[in-house]
């Protein structure tokens, strides 16, 4: 039996990415995101959160109640109408417009939480289709990470040699390309576990360490060319007591400090930068992760 969340926690993921993007945007040609008006750059919470399902679904694909309802293996209302057959309630034709039976859209929803990591955790809108489950709210929320100094974005030219086009091939001997990156840029995102809400998702102590387990990892099994250097490099947790929790999430927040160094200049490295915690209020223990 899945043991019961009884603590709030707070969580401090701090990563870094060298020569590479760790979050393009498709709005502007995929260059790493920035806030336009103070140059830092930004990683959105939907990114961050697509890494630890990943890391999910491949460490622990097919196991049970670790499946992964966000991924494009099939479309959400199919796996609503699953819900609905494993229940052996009656089905509606997948992308029908159709107003649920409460009763039937619980127990479609009990079957989704039960089965899928994603849904227990983040929570999802499931009211599409003709095999409706309602909304979830999930007990873990991530906020958007955002750059610890400026970066600065830039775009190269590369060469490839394979030509495309057959009709080409006599004519070049190279194509170009493009290649957007940062030179290095160190982030911050922060996250909040409720234990209110995993009580209302069956979000257990075991799924817990499964998210930090995830969070370690996630840029373990999502290297690339293009995302450079992408590390995690520390993961602080803040445990209260309670379910309620011992002192607000922003006081914890400011316990945790990241400066650059005194000699630096123009940060490149992990080590430019110093990670200065402040002890904690009583009721809340601080926990090193990474």
């Amino acid at each position: 039996m899945m043991s019961q969340l009884n603590n709030r926690y707070e969580f401090i993921m701090i990563f870094d990415v060298e020569n590479g993007n760790p979050n393009g945007d498709p709005d502007a040609g995929n260059m790493p995101r920035v806030d336009a008006e103070t140059g830092y750059g930004i990683v959105t919470d939907v990114c961050l959160k697509r890494k630890i399902r990943n890391y999910i679904d491949e460490i622990y694909e097919g196991e049970a109640g670790k499946n992964i309802l966000i991924k494009t293996d099939k479309s959400l209302n199919r796996k609503f109408k699953e819900a609905y057959e494993a229940c052996g309630l009656k089905t509606a034709k997948i992308d029908a417009d159709k107003k649920p039976d409460p009763d039937e859209a619980e127990k479609a929803q009990e079957y989704l939480l039960a089965n899928y990591y994603d849904v227990r955790t983040f929570g999802a809108v499931m009211n599409t289709g003709g095999n409706r489950a309602g909304t979830v709210k999930g007990p873990v929320q991530v906020n958007f990470a955002r750059s610890i100094d400026k970066v600065f974005p830039q775009e190269i030219t590369i060469t490839r040699q394979a030509i495309t086009k057959e009709k080409d091939m006599a004519s070049k001997e190279t194509e170009m390309g493009k290649k957007t990156f940062i030179p290095y840029g160190l982030y911050r995102a922060e996250g909040y576990v409720s234990a209110l809400l995993a009580r209302k998702t069956n979000f257990s102590e075991e799924d817990l360490e499964l998210l930090w387990e995830s969070i370690a990892n996630m840029f373990e099994l999502d290297h690339s060319a293009a995302r450079g250097k992408l590390c995690m490099r520390k993961l602080i947790v803040f445990k209260h007591e309670t379910m309620l929790g011992n002192a607000p999430s922003h006081v914890l927040f400011d316990k945790v400090v990241i400066e650059k160094k005194e000699d630096v200049e123009v940060p490149r490295k992990f080590a430019d930068y110093s990670i200065i915690i402040d002890d904690m209020p009583e009721g809340v223990e601080l926990i090193e992760k990474l």
